[in-house]
């Protein structure tokens, strides 16, 4: 049974438990909020021993470290000392982010090093594989991206993001609203190209279903990924943005439907006079469900650690309007 599951039939696991200690809460909170869908515990079944992590409302701000190869430069022993300088700073996340070399070697190694939960972006694969048959990225099937979901859980990820809101409405803005810096997610470009090429919906939006149920299987959190987070001032909460945001709502409650726990990603770039105002109109479209906002570079301990800050968006708003 996952967590949400766990928690709507009114038992406290040991990783509820856990957390109620480590935040010096009481267990029955956490696991009411984790029912509600406002509280998540990246946790799969697969992974045994690491230091867990209760990420939404009334909990402490979490930190998430990027990590990850490139195709210029690949080597596990680089990327496992990035893991354990994330670590030593206090990182309650790292997510792998490789693009070049082995990556199921390479995310297994991190996996079993790791003392946190672990993240990933199986579409980076697929493009990665793609590339790999000397192909071009939008020649990847819809069932090679399926299959590499499947393959970053079996592994033993605790938490992935699929970019499941670029739909085709969303194409239809970015091309009526001319973008200053078009899309920024690298995941949500792979994506956005393939629809365009391949003239198809988005494949994370049709098969949301086969998504959710290996992401049940494992106890996979899914963190909903904002593909079209803006990248310029001037084009936030753009009609392309916002229609995102509507159609990731729509995502968290089936995702929550399913028995499944759920994290969404963004706003992006936000202009000072605009924080208010994008507070506001996220916690009233998510509905208080947990938030995955994106951090600033940090160079202190290798030039590739990058810190993304999991925030509990009401708390956040609340601050917003003082």
């Amino acid at each position: 049974m996952t967590q949400l599951q766990q928690a709507r039939k009114n038992n406290i696991t040991k990783e509820m438990a856990e957390v109620a200690r480590i935040e010096g809460l009481d267990p029955e909170y956490i696991r009411g909020r984790i029912a509600e869908g406002k509280i998540v515990i990246p946790v799969n079944h697969k992974r045994n021993s690491r230091k867990l992590c209760g990420i939404g409302a009334g909990l402490k701000t979490k930190v998430n470290a990027n990590i990850g190869t490139s195709a210029d430069y690949a080597d596990i022993d680089k990327e496992l000392e990035k893991l354990r300088a994330a670590e030593e700073a206090g990182a309650d996340a790292v997510m792998d982010l490789s693009t070049g070399g082995e990556l199921r070697t390479i995310r297994k190694a991190i996996i079993e090093s790791a003392s946190v939960s672990i993240g990933s972006v199986p579409i980076y694969e697929a493009a990665v594989n793609s590339i790999k048959r000397k192909q071009a990225i939008y020649d990847m099937t819809a069932r090679d991206m399926i299959e590499a979901i499947q393959l970053h859980c079996e592994d033993g990820v605790d938490f992935i993001t699929v970019h499941c809101g670029a739909t085709m409405g969303v194409l239809k803005h970015l091309r009526e609203d001319k973008r200053i810096c078009g899309v920024v997610s690298r995941g949500g470009a792979f994506l956005v190209e393939w629809m365009i090429h391949n003239k198809k919906e988005n494949p994370f939006y049709e098969e949301f279903d086969e998504i959710l149920a290996i992401a049940k299987e494992y106890d996979v959190t899914i963190s909903l990924g904002d593909a079209l987070r803006p990248g310029a001032l001037a084009d936030a909460f753009d009609r392309a943005q916002v229609y995102e945001l509507n159609v990731l709502a729509e995502l968290t409650q089936r995702t929550l439907e399913a028995d499944v726990q759920v994290i969404v990603e963004g706003p992006g770039h936000v202009p000072l006079n605009q924080i208010t105002r994008a507070c506001s109109i996220t916690e009233r479209t998510l509905q208080g469900s947990a938030i995955l906002r994106a951090g600033s570079h940090c160079h202190r301990y290798c030039s590739r650690l990058r810190p993304h800050y999991f925030r509990h968006w009401r708390r956040y708003s609340r601050f917003c309007r003082r």
